[in-house]
């Protein structure tokens, strides 16, 4: 392996520094905006960011199509309000992609 890190893992990286978790109620307006996207555990939340930034449509169809990656539901916002619960974000303009923070970054 070469001491010089590739574009994926530099970005990889960026991502990571600005991942970080948050409760639900900070999030309503964005939940209201139609801007979350709930990330599956058995994803990786960063990975998934950096497909989206890189405009991956045949891997986001494919997660998509197989519910890993899908808008925050009407009963999850609920679920995690009552909650009050944790969750990992992080941002891929317009997007917050949101996982559980007990589930796994991986």
């Amino acid at each position: 392996m070469t001491q010089e890190a590739s574009y994926e893992e530099i970005e990889k990286a960026k991502l990571n520094q600005e991942t970080s978790q948050m409760n639900w109620l900070e999030l309503q307006r964005y939940f209201a905006a139609g801007s979350l996207l709930w990330v599956d555990a058995s994803l990786d939340l960063i990975d998934v960011g950096f497909q989206m930034s890189q405009d991956n449509k045949a891997m986001f169809s494919q997660w998509l199509e197989q519910k890993l990656v899908t808008p925050v539901s009407d009963d999850q916002a609920a679920q995690w309000f009552d909650e009050k619960a944790d969750v990992w974000t992080v941002v891929v303009k317009p997007w917050i992609l949101v996982q559980r923070s007990s589930e796994s970054l991986n």
